[in-house]
């Protein structure tokens, strides 16, 4: 803000709460998109778990432990309640907001306090904020501002304490995203600004080990997503060096827009269509280059102009095109994507704002401030609307259909939603329209494949599952599920096959080994099905229904102490788990403990009192007791 004659823990206090206030609808918000993965996946939730996300690159959906290790800690904390997740999102962003107010005093840029409050209200930030998942970013951005403004203090004293800080600061921020390895160019950047030179011994040096470090940390990051995830390659990325820049110069100017005119801000924007031979997409480019030409033209009090320019887009390089990431198969862009890089902007704004009304004489004073606090409160009030896109999935991808009609992957996802809310024939047409919008999406066939296994039209499914495959073949969910198709229509030997491949593709498939284990089971290979068993309690030592199904092997066997205790396991985990009672009541009929089988006859009959299994053996157990009579009501 202006000029404040508040103090300034006052005027940080305030700033918190407005900001918390801003995101209140997103407060109480349901899981998004990916956030599932992140914050529920329960092979990660015991110590073990929390080891595997450091250690083992592909244990989680991108390798970054620090996320993942605040994630486990707040798992432990409040479980599957969402308030928590958000509102930690929610202040971790709001210190990022302190952190540069506090940086931006210590180089002396006017405004400071505007620019601070606009990061933090703008509408543009409301992606990484509410959405879950970019715990990446506030995570991150706190780290990479923390590690500069320690860096400025070591460049300030030449303190070797504010140096380790500040390096050790920037290795946790590469934890949480790897994007910040640009802060090393951005502290030579300012510093270039504030000296007018570069000294290799005073600034150039000491910033080497952290050009190192971040340069090993992005090589790393790019071989895990190239080995562990799908995505970034194939031809919806074969772009040419000419077709970068396209996109790179196009983006440059698409993200400073939205900061100055954030109007229809939406989760996933449509993708450009990029070709050298349509002329006017070259002036994004040309009209970058020329801006910064310009720049650098002016006079030496320009450079700060430069220094911002330069800032906001060495900071989004990463993102503009010159790199495949992922979410590349369905836009260029992304407001996530700008996170850190809108602070160049914001800062030349709110600086030019201050000089402006200092050049007017009302900064500092009333008409000053009143001003200022427009400016914010539109702001404010435009992510409080924004903030409500992120209550719940189905509200989320029917906002994104509403301001990008053409978006199939909208049209997919929220399919999905539909289709678990148990509406399939509006799931069905959305799938259908995602499959219209782009005929080569796997995803959409596979979808609709599940939503007619579900009502049986088991030809049909395995025809989608078929064509998924066929536009995606390496898609271990369409094996599995191809698989599971086919076992229902009874060809057993081709649901092994697809199940095997399942696996292959993705060894730590537990319902694939699972289901593998059953047919093994049906068909008499029971040594083949305690194997796959085993391997599904392995990664998944929760899953109830793999206790209950290593019993039924292990009894085949006659190994019936063993399964007795599988079987007990598996009530432990599901106590509500009628087969796994009734097969417990058989394990111990068999053992000869007729009075405890018969109450876990009962109660699978308490749980399931349709279950004509259960209730022929509770009558038979009741003759073996001698109680015939009670055994014919």
């Amino acid at each position: 803000m202006a000029r404040s004659r508040l103090p300034a823990w006052l005027s940080a206090i305030l700033l918190v709460v407005i900001t918390v206030l801003a995101y209140q609808p997103a407060w109480h918000g349901k899981p998004v998109w990916d956030d599932e993965p992140h914050i529920a996946r329960s092979e990660l939730h015991s110590l073990s778990g929390l080891a595997r996300t450091w250690i083992e690159p592909g244990a989680t959906q991108q390798y970054y432990p620090l996320v993942y290790s605040v994630f486990w800690v707040e798992h432990r904390l409040w479980g599957d309640s969402t308030l928590g997740y958000h509102l930690v999102n929610i202040l971790l962003h709001a210190v990022s907001a302190l952190l540069l107010v506090k940086i931006l005093l210590q180089l002396g840029v006017p405004g400071a306090w505007l620019a601070a409050a606009i990061f933090a209200l703008h509408p543009v930030q409301v992606e990484s904020v509410a959405w879950i998942a970019e715990l990446k970013n506030t995570l991150s951005g706190v780290f990479y501002l923390s590690s500069a403004l320690a860096y400025l203090g070591f460049d300030r004293t030449r303190n070797r304490r504010f140096y380790a800080a500040a390096l050790g600061l920037f290795v946790l921020g590469l934890f949480s995203k790897t994007v910040i390895a640009t802060l090393p160019a951005a502290l030579l950047l300012v510093l270039w600004w504030k000296r007018g030179r570069l000294s290799w011994k005073q600034a150039v040096y000491p910033l080497a080990p952290f050009f190192v470090v971040g340069l090993a940390a992005g090589l790393f990051t790019a071989w895990v997503e190239r080995k562990f995830i799908i995505g970034g390659e194939g031809v919806g990325y074969n772009f040419s060096a000419v077709d970068r820049c396209l996109i790179a110069g196009r983006a440059l100017w698409f993200y400073a827009w939205k900061l100055i005119y954030p109007g229809n801000l939406a989760f996933i924007y449509p993708r450009w269509e990029i070709s050298p031979w349509i002329w006017w997409q070259w002036l994004f480019p040309v009209a970058a280059v020329l801006v910064v030409a310009v720049v650098w033209l002016m006079t030496r009090p320009r450079r700060g102009l430069l220094t911002g320019l330069l800032f906001y887009a060495g900071t989004l390089f990463p993102t503009l095109g010159f790199f495949n990431v992922y979410p590349f198969r369905y836009s260029f862009v992304a407001d996530h994507f700008q996170y850190l890089a809108s602070v160049g902007v914001i800062t030349l704004v709110s600086a030019g704002v201050a000089l402006l009304l200092g050049r007017w004489r009302i900064w500092g004073r009333t008409a000053g401030h009143l001003l200022c606090l427009a400016i914010l409160g539109m702001l404010t009030s435009l992510t409080w609307q924004q903030s409500r896109m992120y209550t719940d999935m189905e509200t989320l991808w029917q906002t994104t259909i509403a301001k990008n009609p053409v978006c199939w992957m909208a049209y997919n996802n929220l399919g999905i939603v539909l289709a678990e809310k148990g509406q399939t024939d509006e799931a069905i047409k959305h799938y259908q329209e995602a499959m219209r919008l782009r005929p080569d999406d796997a995803e959409a066939h596979y979808n609709l494949g599940i939503v007619l296994t579900e009502r049986g039209q088991i030809g049909g499914a395995i025809s989608q599952y078929q064509e998924a495959l066929r536009l995606k073949p390496g898609y271990a969910e369409a094996h599995y599920n191809l698989g599971v198709a086919l076992g229902r229509k009874g060809q057993t030997d081709e649901a092994i096959r697809q199940y095997q491949e399942a696996i292959r593709l993705k060894p730590q498939h537990a319902e694939a080994h699972n289901n593998l284990g059953i047919v093994f089971t049906a068909k008499g290979q029971i040594d083949d099905a305690i194997s796959q068993f085993q391997e599904v309690i392995r990664l998944k030592p929760k899953h109830p229904e793999a206790h209950n199904n290593l019993g039924v092997a292990l009894g085949m066997k006659g190994q019936i102490a063993e399964a007795i205790s599988q079987y007990q396991e598996a009530i432990r985990l599901k106590p509500g788990y009628a087969e796994a009672h009734n097969n417990l009541g058989v394990a111990l009929s068999r053992n000869g403990q007729i009075d405890e089988a018969i109450v876990q006859y009962q109660e699978a009959l308490r749980l399931r009192p349709d279950d004509s299994d259960a209730r022929n053996n509770f009558r038979n157990a009741l003759i073996k007791k001698g109680q015939s009579d009670e055994a014919t009501r």
